[in-house]
């Protein structure tokens, strides 16, 4: 039975904690091992976490230098087959994630798996404000601006262990590097699960304003420096033009 290791990181995050952990262990998976990573917290966060001590496998809180640094730190800890990342403004929307997921990795023998996501009101969750359908992987659609939503990107331990964790001299496209890298680059293998894996809270760090966005596409170029690769002439154009069809497939 895969073990799978989900990891949340946080930092005065006690409007959303709750709902992200209890999504967790909600859970009818049962070989979870579930790790927080907090920032050393100033608000009630940790007493949050506290109060489910019992159902969480590790809770580190220290100072960390970003959110990706605090991702590798519980990448380390972890000693699962697969590795997840859950932020603390997101949730699982059933509690039979884990097992379709799992599920896909024995039938499918492949090195990752991902699904959609949505993007919900961040206070009436039942809203939502995005969909973000991410269709069958083929590998010439990373050229087109295509990738998947990262929160439903599930690999395995190994893929960090052989290629590397998040690259934290990016601020916000560490996550589309590292997906880039495993996927494009290494030619991890991948199924597609067609359904909601997760659901975000809206108020994602690169799409807060057009300058936000400008920055992040500077990152996403050097995503692709990073790793020696050639992207299309017109791949960070089609990046985020890709995402506005989201706001009405809802």
């Amino acid at each position: 039975m895969l073990k799978v290791s989900i990891i949340t990181v946080c930092y005065n995050s006690s409007e959303t904690i709750e709902s992200t952990i209890q999504s967790v262990v909600s859970q009818n998976y049962s070989n979870i091992e579930y790790i927080i990573v907090d920032g050393n917290s100033t608000d009630d966060t940790l007493k949050i976490v506290e109060r489910y001590k019992n159902k969480i496998s590790k809770i580190i809180s220290e100072k960390d230098d970003g959110i990706y640094d605090a991702i590798n730190k519980g990448i380390a800890a972890a000693t699962g087959d697969i590795i997840a990342i859950l932020h603390a403004d997101d949730f699982y929307p059933s509690e039979n994630v884990v097992s379709l997921v799992t599920e896909a990795f024995s039938i499918k023998n492949v090195d990752a798996v991902y699904g959609d996501l949505q993007y919900v009101d961040r206070v009436d969750v039942d809203i939502i404000k995005r969909n973000w359908s991410s269709g069958e992987y083929l590998k010439e659609n990373f050229l087109k601006g295509w990738m998947p939503p990262h929160p439903s990107f599930f690999a395995k331990k190994d893929c960090y262990n052989k290629y590397g964790v998040f690259n934290t001299t990016l601020r916000s496209a560490a996550d589309y590097e590292l997906m880039l890298r495993f996927l494009y680059k290494q030619n991890c293998s991948v199924a597609y699960i067609p359904k909601v894996l997760v659901k975000m809270r809206v108020g994602g760090k690169s799409n807060v304003s057009i300058m936000n966005r400008i920055k992040a596409n500077r990152e996403d170029k050097k995503a692709w420096e990073l790793n020696g690769l050639s992207p299309s002439m017109f791949t960070f154009i089609r990046k985020p033009l890709s995402k506005i069809g989201q706001f009405f497939n809802r």
